[in-house]
């Protein structure tokens, strides 16, 4: 028998930890988007990356846009699989920015170990959603214990039995096959 629980998609209602973490990583992202479009020399300034205003702006609107979907989409996964690709891209910026600039490659080194560290979490948090699709973790509802039919299952067995079929309803004898023609009179 074919099991009869569904999942539900119900928000409000029983997130597991990693759809919590989610949404913080949502609001993570739309924060640090909001920095770099705002202030992206501070940001550069900080990172080590002189020159790179423009680049680290374009990177705000991805991070805005990513935690918008996060917070917005019914499946989390797929952004925040985004997120870690724009982590990589952020750490191959800082990773270059290092080679660039000699005098301030401390800021970029903890920049790169703040990178790898909400990158690990974000990786985290995506397998996490991944692994509870389906999985007896979600909020699901369980129908095993209806049948569809008003008065039960057992109230429907049989209730056709008596049943005349109108003669426009059958098929006409010059149809049927000689497998129809047999048992239609094995059944009489």
């Amino acid at each position: 028998m074919r099991s009869a629980i569904a999942p539900t998609a119900l928000r409000a209602r029983s997130q597991s930890g990693h759809n919590r973490m989610a949404k913080g990583l949502g609001y993570l992202s739309i924060a640090l988007g909001a920095a770099e479009l705002v202030a992206p020399r501070a940001m550069c300034r900080a990172a080590g990356l002189n020159g790179m205003e423009p680049l680290v702006r374009s990177y705000g609107a991805r991070e805005i846009a990513t935690g918008v979907a996060i917070l917005t989409s019914h499946n989390r996964a797929p952004w925040i699989w985004g997120r870690v690709a724009g982590d990589m891209a952020d750490i191959a910026t800082v990773a270059t920015g290092i080679r660039q600039n000699g005098e301030k490659t401390t800021n970029a080194i903890l920049t790169l170990a703040a990178l790898a560290a909400v990158t690990a979490v974000d990786v985290m948090c995506a397998s996490g959603l991944e692994s509870e699709k389906g999985n007896r973790k979600t909020a699901v509802a369980d129908y095993s214990d209806r049948s569809g039919f008003p008065g039960g299952l057992q109230a429907a067995r049989g209730a056709a039995r008596h049943l005349k079929i109108p003669a426009d309803m059958k098929t006409p004898e010059i149809l049927k096959t000689p497998e129809m023609s047999s048992s239609a009179q094995a059944a009489s």
